[in-house]
């Protein structure tokens, strides 16, 4: 047995929200910070990888989004000049769907709670706006323009230079943890698969797809599902720039879709957020292509709203971490030890605060009142389901 290396603050995986809090921790504190991950970040293992995440502050998903969301995209700003490099593309953002769409109509209610910039178009007015889309008259669209792309590999990249450019962060790659143990004292004390032992009095664990069978491994059951999730881009013609054409969301009756603009050549990306495969952690994702659905969901919502988009250029795959509500989980569910996961496909954005927020939380043993609905306790609420 290898001896246990302890440090007061310790982070289990390595992603967009473990590496955002180190680099945050490491602003408040001199102490060191151990972090660690299974693979060695930026890599294809978790929910980070890829290109282009959408950004927005007008939310569907919920109002007590659009706080963490402001203070996301300053940090993301900061974060930007700080890195000397663009982050973040603002082309704007569109949200469509039917008049009376739940969640066409939660972000016209956030926007008017929050006084945030919102311009709500008809179909019509779309289509003359952008010539890329082809929607029916009776669609209403809410234009956003503080919204847009996240760099998500620059931004990856970054984190994991500036990372392990200080030298009180430890961040040690390949030791994928298998077991947690509670310690009496607070924090925990994790095992890795290699025989290494790390211990750590404030803990953040963040470990996306490990992080249900970890706390299981201390008697902690968490609603977590992992869903395989696919996305594509397409050939298209020049209105789908990003001059010419925004990021977006589209509810129809067959699904909830997302895309983004040709950015750089890559082509029309777009995805289906709802839906997808569940299947256990650990198991490897398949490739696109291997099912069916993961082109056959796709096409039809093309050939129904995008006239310039072509051929499938090709296909990537990803996975979701859900909560049954699909709001985030985010908790100190053991003394010392913050649990974050069940982004559910929509957390990247916030992974900024997210990370500040969590510096804090270790570093003063203060929860942000703006984390308070994402507590763990709502799923064992009464008339919870």
């Amino acid at each position: 047995m290898s001896a246990v290396s302890h440090s007061r603050y310790l982070i289990i995986g390595a992603g967009s929200m473990g590496l955002s809090a180190a680099h945050y921790l490491a602003q408040q504190t001199t102490e060191t910070i151990q972090v660690l991950d299974a693979y060695s970040p930026p890599h294809d293992q978790g929910a980070h990888h890829g290109e282009t995440r959408l950004i927005r502050l007008a939310y569907g998903e919920g109002a007590a989004y659009v706080p963490l969301a402001k203070q996301a995209w300053a940090l993301w700003q900061a974060m930007a000049q700080e890195a000397g490099q663009a982050l973040l593309m603002p082309v704007g953002v569109v949200n469509c769907g039917p008049s009376d769409d739940p969640f066409v109509v939660q972000v016209q209610e956030s926007a008017d709670q929050y006084q945030l910039a919102l311009e709500t178009l008809s179909g019509d007015e779309l289509n003359a706006r952008y010539a890329g889309w082809q929607l029916p008259a009776e669609m209403t669209g809410c234009v956003e323009s503080q919204a847009g792309v996240l760099r998500i590999d620059r931004i990856m990249r970054w984190l994991r230079q500036r990372v392990s450019a200080q030298a009180q962060i430890q961040l040690s790659t390949g030791a994928g943890v298998v077991r947690l143990e509670a310690l009496d004292s607070g924090g925990v004390l994790a095992h890795c698969a290699d025989g290494r032992q790390f211990s750590g009095d404030r803990v953040l664990l963040s470990s996306g797809q490990s992080l249900q069978p970890l706390m299981a491994s201390v008697g902690i059951e968490l609603p977590l599902t992992r869903v395989r999730k696919t996305f594509a881009w397409f050939e298209c013609d020049e209105r789908y720039t990003p001059d010419q054409f925004p990021g977006f969301s589209i509810n129809d009756a067959s699904g909830i879709y997302y895309g983004f603009p040709n950015i750089e050549g890559a082509g029309f990306k777009i995805g289906r957020h709802d839906g997808g495969q569940p299947l256990p952690p650990g198991e490897p994702l398949r490739a696109f292509g291997e099912l069916e659905e993961d082109l056959a969901e796709l096409q039809p919502v093309l050939d129904r709203y995008f006239p310039g988009v072509g051929a499938l250029r090709h296909g990537a795959v990803c996975q979701y971490i859900r909560t049954p509500d699909e709001h985030f989980l985010i908790d100190e569910c053991l003394p010392g030890v913050l649990v974050a996961g069940g982004f559910s496909g929509h957390g990247y954005k916030f992974a900024s605060v997210l990370g500040h927020l969590f510096a804090h939380w270790l570093f003063d043993g203060e929860k942000s009142p703006l984390l308070a609905p994402f507590s763990a306790q709502r799923f064992s609420s009464p008339g919870f389901e």
